[in-house]
């Protein structure tokens, strides 16, 4: 898909620098996700205090990403949050060398969060205008940041492995700096533009992208239907070990899903060729109710293989989705504080949804994986209503809507 609309040329290497921009941030969560856990248990800490630690910084960053992302749309120039949120995040990961304490940690995590939360949703801002600007595949760009999250995994893997949990100090505190670096090669776009086929559209006119009630139901429905993951980042792994799988083969299930994700992200401009937005945001949700509903069957390692193979549509074809529709309809001036508010409202029903995950697994076990399929429908249904309540498009009579 291409939305081109400017005569000028785009930044220098401003592919290979979206690249740099995506693969540095999302390479920390590649450490920070997986491994972050280990090194509190390598602290001593009680699973309840592990708990409480990984928890509030979640609602904190759900909360911090559309603050910063408004502040990021009100600037010169966007990448000055990158730098802020860099630096910042840096030094917070420093402090982690001199915190031992429970209250110490959790208040570090916490600002770590806060200072750290807008700078992937400021990266696909950035992408994003590449977009609408010169007609860039998003998912060309986006593929660099699951590349990052593999190779940050695999090496922080290998490095416990080889000196325990109390090296992770060190290596997020590298991996934040690079970071810094991303925000240096980042493209500059300068003042967002504005596209004046897009002004006033929606109910509440004066409110822009905010007052598009069509375009937040695209997002709450891609959320909820993301997570209908939460069962599965909760207990997926639980799962398999009850299945007889050992560590080697649960490692390799579990990349087998982000490889989906890159070949998705890489075969994305094709892909948009052939498939509309909704359509792509459709196949992810239904594709989400058949992978829930036949995971707890016991499929054996090459089964489980292809359901997680199924990530590239679960996941990536709703991504992808939701990206090229805020391409659509959001004025550039207001593309951070959409990432923020997506990135919001991703974290919200993902926090919502594990915690439902939690009771009903403690009572069910496998049986409730099927239940994530439920969100998954409810995704769609939302996805639905939000393609019925597309605007009529100027210049068609007055008789058609967006194509869906």
């Amino acid at each position: 898909m291409t939305t081109a609309n400017v005569t000028e040329p785009p930044p220098r290497r401003f592919q290979l620098r979206c690249a740099l921009a995506y693969a540095a941030p999302i390479g920390v969560n590649g450490i920070m996700l997986p491994y972050f856990p280990v090194w509190l248990n390598s602290l001593h800490f009680s699973e309840f205090e592990i708990g409480i630690i990984l928890a509030i910084p979640m609602i904190v960053r759900i909360i911090a990403a559309p603050v910063v992302g408004a502040i990021a749309d009100r600037l010169q120039e966007r990448t000055r949050v990158l730098f802020w949120s860099g630096g910042l995040s840096l030094l917070t990961a420093i402090a982690l060398y001199f915190a031992t304490d429970f209250w110490p940690v959790l208040l570090i995590y916490c600002l770590q969060a806060a200072v750290f939360a807008a700078y992937v949703p400021v990266v696909d801002s950035i992408a994003v205008s590449g977009v609408r600007r010169w007609g860039f595949q998003y998912g060309s760009l986006r593929v660099w940041g699951s590349v990052g999250f593999v190779a940050m995994s695999l090496l922080m893997g290998e490095l416990i492995g080889l000196w325990g949990g109390g090296v992770l100090p060190t290596v997020a505190s590298i991996a934040f700096a690079t970071t810094l670096l991303a925000a240096y090669v980042a493209p500059r776009l300068g003042p967002a533009r504005r596209n004046t086929s897009l002004s006033g559209v929606g109910r509440f006119k004066g409110l822009g992208a905010w007052g598009r009630v069509d375009l937040h139901l695209i997002m709450i429905g891609a959320s909820i239907a993301q997570a209908s993951h939460a069962m599965f980042y909760a207990f997926g792994a639980i799962h398999w070990q009850e299945q007889g799988f050992g560590g080697t083969q649960i490692g390799i299930l579990w990349s087998t899903a982000v490889i989906a994700e890159i070949l998705v992200f890489f075969a994305s401009g094709v892909i948009a060729r052939r498939l509309t937005p909704w359509t792509q945001m459709r196949i992810g949700c239904a594709a989400g109710v058949l992978r829930w509903v036949l995971f707890p069957m016991p499929f054996g390692f090459w089964g489980y293989f292809l359901l997680q193979s199924m990530h590239a549509f679960t996941f990536t074809f709703l991504h992808i989705g939701v990206q090229l529709k805020l391409v659509e309809m959001v004025q550039e001036d207001q593309e951070s504080s959409m990432q923020g508010a997506y990135f919001f409202y991703n974290g919200a029903f993902l926090a919502l949804a594990t915690f439902v995950s939690g009771i009903l697994y403690r009572h069910y076990g496998a049986a409730s994986f099927p239940a994530m399929a439920l969100a998954a429908v409810a995704g769609l249904l939302t996805i639905a209503l939000a393609a019925r309540l597309q605007p009529q498009r100027a210049g068609a009579g007055g008789n058609t809507v967006d194509p869906s």
